[in-house]
């Protein structure tokens, strides 16, 4: 017999922003997804309703909690990215499309696929960063000019000194002073803020909602080590 499988909950599926959204169906929800991807809410309703099942077949598949947090968040990532450009309707009118069954496809295909690493090598940890706010922080990362992502990974993923940071950008190139990095770093901080969804901030970041000094500091980041350490090293080559 099966065991039952906790369901961990999130709290943004009580936010007003979601809640005003629970009547809407599966297609209107994607629908609304795909006009408007400078929202976030969106996904995150979608996030919040199928939860239960994704984690579910996650959790059955997978022999740690570790792995099968991370998992269920590189899936959700996936399912965001596949999810640009879907036709509800004329997928239903070609395949008999439901939404519920293409997560359940999207699933499966990722338990199958996905290589975990260790549990001593994941980093990632749900009660840190609910999935859909570390899906768009990945996002806004992309956003970012080289430098920046490089900066932010180097602090943040790597854990560097200052005068470490510093001897490796001299050694590519950049050559700044302390108090330049400082400031480089802090609007790294700010364009990465920026660069999230208004309604993901208001969702996840409610003292951060709205942008506005440029020297923005870095406690609204999940935690020190917000970046799996080899997402940090593909990103300090891109």
């Amino acid at each position: 017999m099966a065991t039952a499988v906790d369901i961990p909950t999130f709290p943004e599926g009580n936010h007003t922003l979601v809640q005003s959204l629970q009547h809407l169906s599966d297609g209107e929800l994607v629908s609304l997804f795909n006009a408007h991807p400078e929202e976030g809410r969106y996904f995150t309703a979608i996030f919040c309703r199928y939860t239960p099942i994704v984690y579910s077949l996650i959790r059955h598949s997978t022999r740690s909690p570790v792995q099968a947090d991370y998992l269920f968040a590189l899936t959700w990532q996936h399912i965001l990215h596949e999810l640009a450009g879907v036709d509800t309707q004329a997928e239903k009118g070609s395949r008999g499309f439901t939404l519920q069954q293409w997560l359940v496809n999207l699933t499966a295909f990722c338990i199958n696929q996905v290589v975990l690493p260790d549990v001593a090598a994941i980093q990632y940890r749900l009660d840190q960063a609910s999935p859909p706010f570390w899906c768009y922080l990945h996002r806004a990362l992309d956003q970012l000019a080289p430098l920046e992502r490089l900066m932010l990974v180097m602090a943040h993923s790597f854990g560097w000194s200052q005068t470490r940071m510093i001897a490796y950008l001299q050694a590519e190139g950049e050559y700044l002073k302390p108090e330049q990095l400082q400031h480089q770093l802090n609007l790294a901080h700010h364009h990465l803020l920026e660069a999230l969804p208004e309604d993901i901030r208001r969702l996840y970041l409610p003292n951060h909602a709205s942008v506005e000094a440029v020297e923005t500091p870095d406690q609204w980041l999940p935690s020190p080590d917000w970046l799996m350490s080899s997402e940090g090293a593909k990103l300090a080559t891109s």
